[in-house]
């Protein structure tokens, strides 16, 4: 099924986003959350793909085993980061002979320590060229990445609502957010957004937080920023996990239901291989919002 008609049925999507385990522990690690996220009926899920676009193989593995074997609806990350134009071709027609329909389409980031982003001179520059070639040449149902809080390496917000024009000119269907803390820079970027002609869906990226470390690596490496008072209240839970935990659900939940009450597409759970405070807060959500009758969920 393409995301893109998914999001047309007028309810907000539930989405869930992983990433191709490193080890057996990591496997089971995330086999235990597919187990526990599978009954939730999420809209799709998606795949990451390593930095460097070193898991390129796992990836394609991964979602191709949550189609065949979970009933998801899936969505592949593909970067340009590392691969040529014709390798590039190579994965995109891997995805279409195993089924896949959906693609997220992501310039990349090159492996910790190599330095800047740099093009191989038979590669692509910019996101938007793997998005126009998987839209022209393949019949993907497109996704991109957005920032809220402007892309780290932007010049300014301005410059980066004109490269994300021409990446949706190029042929995205819908967008979903990098992650964020305050809804209020969300709402202020998709009017932005509107105000330049990005018409596409935009979905909320969230991240709930449970590791204070963890969150403040994350958001130092994307230039998403904590509001003081969160952060304040994390560095004085910071060695108390149950009450980080607590805290971290509680703001996430508090979020989603802010911005679907507020006309948000959809909410986009970056989960890192983990279920129980994503499960925690979708259980709130659906509260208020059940899935649909015929949710795109495991196969009976």
């Amino acid at each position: 099924m393409r995301i893109c008609e998914l999001l047309q049925t007028g309810r907000p999507s539930i989405s869930f986003e992983f990433f191709p385990p490193k080890d057996a522990t990591g496997l089971e690690q995330l086999e235990k959350a597919l187990a526990a996220l599978r009954e939730l009926k999420p809209t799709f899920v998606s795949v990451t793909c390593g930095a460097g676009g070193q898991t390129r193989e796992q990836t394609l593995a991964l979602t191709v085993r949550l189609k065949q074997e979970y009933g998801f609806t899936p969505m592949a990350h593909l970067t340009c980061v590392g691969a040529s134009r014709d390798e590039l071709r190579v994965a995109l027609q891997r995805l279409e002979d195993a089924g896949i329909e959906n693609l997220l389409a992501l310039r990349g980031d090159p492996p910790p320590g190599t330095g800047p982003f740099c093009p191989r001179p038979d590669g692509f520059a910019h996101a938007s060229d793997l998005v126009a070639l998987a839209r022209k040449e393949f019949s993907f149902c497109v996704a991109g990445a957005c920032y809220p809080e402007k892309h780290v390496e932007a010049p300014s917000m301005e410059v980066d609502l004109a490269n994300l024009r021409r990446k949706v000119d190029a042929g995205c269907s819908f967008l979903i957010t990098q992650l964020f803390f305050d809804n209020q820079k969300y709402f202020d970027f998709v009017a932005r957004a509107r105000a330049v002609g990005i018409e596409v869906p935009i979905i909320p990226g969230i991240m709930p937080i449970t590791n204070v470390g963890q969150i403040e690596r994350f958001t130092k490496v994307c230039g998403a920023t904590l509001p003081e008072p969160l952060h304040s209240e994390l560095r004085r839970l910071r060695h108390d996990t149950d009450a980080v935990l607590a805290l971290g659900v509680a703001h996430a939940t508090a979020q989603c239901v802010e911005l679907l009450q507020s006309g948000a597409p959809g909410v986009h759970f970056y989960t890192l291989n983990r279920s129980p405070a994503t499960r925690t807060i979708l259980m709130a959500i659906r509260t208020i919002y059940p899935p649909a009758a015929e949710p795109a969920g495991a196969p009976a």
